[in-house]
């Protein structure tokens, strides 16, 4: 007789989440599961539902219809929360007058742990040597450190930050960037929101990307940018026009996006070089083009941004990028 095994369940498990403020819909059936051992990038337009969903996720927010797991479990239903799951949703979250090390011993008491933990925190946070400072004469990156420390007191197995790539300089984006892998690697989970693009594709695993409510995409983030990146290939020329002509008859759609620089979407590398060879069109360089996260990410969520700015015209430009299906580049 053999005996059947369980998976354990999702670091976080969000289900058909609906939640509506006033005439706002704030969640529209928010659904998908943050995996241990990975960081889970958590992107979208303002308005999309991402903070919405975090506070579920922690209690702070009651849904209409759904739930949120931790572990398997209602964060209500946790006992020392800090233990389970670490967050950061808002880093001005603390008492100003307080300094930053009585402010974690403060949450170090409520959940049982000791000075020693916060000590520790702190090491790994880089702030030791302003630790005795009020919180209140802190910059917004250092703030930002404090409330990771803060999220880290109980050694949680899930981690969740809002924003926190937000006000730090460069050595702090570095720093981040390399402890959120670290936690991944020592087999947590960490869900990440950020608006910015670079920041995540230098540490994020996997991405869930949300609009007006709901999830749009739930993909990793090599898979997500090779699929952006398509069969579109660069290609250098100072025959521009010749190139221009043949590609586009053998069924290549050509934007022109620099001097000498095409785009060629259509045709892959390997197609592309024998058309110009066939016509005799001598270039300098021709690669498949890479999809940049951010890109990949504006393909997906253009339908669904709230706020949208109206395009003005300041000036009137030297060369307008143009292309042969009648398409802007």
């Amino acid at each position: 007789m053999t005996t059947g095994t369980t998976d354990p369940p999702p670091a976080i498990a969000v289900q058909a989440l609906r939640k509506r403020f006033g005439a706002t819909a704030a969640l529209d059936g928010m659904s998908f599961d943050v995996a241990a051992g990975k960081v889970t990038g958590f992107v979208g337009p303002n308005g999309a539902g991402k903070s919405t969903t975090m506070r579920v996720i922690l209690g702070l927010d009651t849904p209409d219809e759904g739930r949120a797991l931790i572990g398997g479990v209602p964060y209500s239903k946790l006992r020392r929360p800090l233990g389970h799951i670490g967050a950061l949703l808002d880093a001005a979250a603390l008492q100003p007058g307080r300094s930053a090390r009585n402010h974690l011993l403060w949450l170090a008491h409520s959940q049982g742990l000791g000075a020693k933990r916060v000590d520790e925190v702190v090491a790994a946070s880089g702030l030791a040597s302003a630790i005795k400072r009020k919180a209140g004469g802190y910059s917004l990156g250092m703030r930002q450190r404090l409330g990771i420390a803060a999220a880290m007191l109980g050694d949680p197995p899930v981690v969740m930050l809002d924003e926190p790539f937000n006000g730090l300089d460069p050595e702090g984006i570095f720093w981040i960037r390399g402890y959120l892998k670290a936690l991944a690697a020592e087999g947590r989970a960490v869900l990440v929101s950020s608006h910015l693009m670079s920041e995540l594709e230098g540490c994020a695993d996997h991405l869930v990307v949300v609009g007006r409510g709901r999830v749009i995409a739930d993909t990793g983030v090599a898979e997500l940018i090779a699929r952006s990146s398509g069969g579109r290939v660069v290609l250098r020329t100072g025959a521009r026009a010749e190139a221009t002509t043949a590609l586009a008859e053998a069924g290549g759609t050509v934007a022109v996006t620099g001097p000498d620089t095409l785009t060629v979407d259509g045709l892959s590398s390997e197609a592309a070089v024998r058309i110009l060879n066939a016509n005799g069109v001598p270039f300098a360089e021709l690669s498949a083009h890479r999809a940049s996260l951010e890109e990949a990410y504006m393909d997906l969520t253009r339908d669904s941004v709230e706020f949208r700015a109206a395009t003005t015209q300041t000036s009137t430009p030297t060369s307008t990028p143009t292309s042969t299906s009648g398409e802007v580049a």
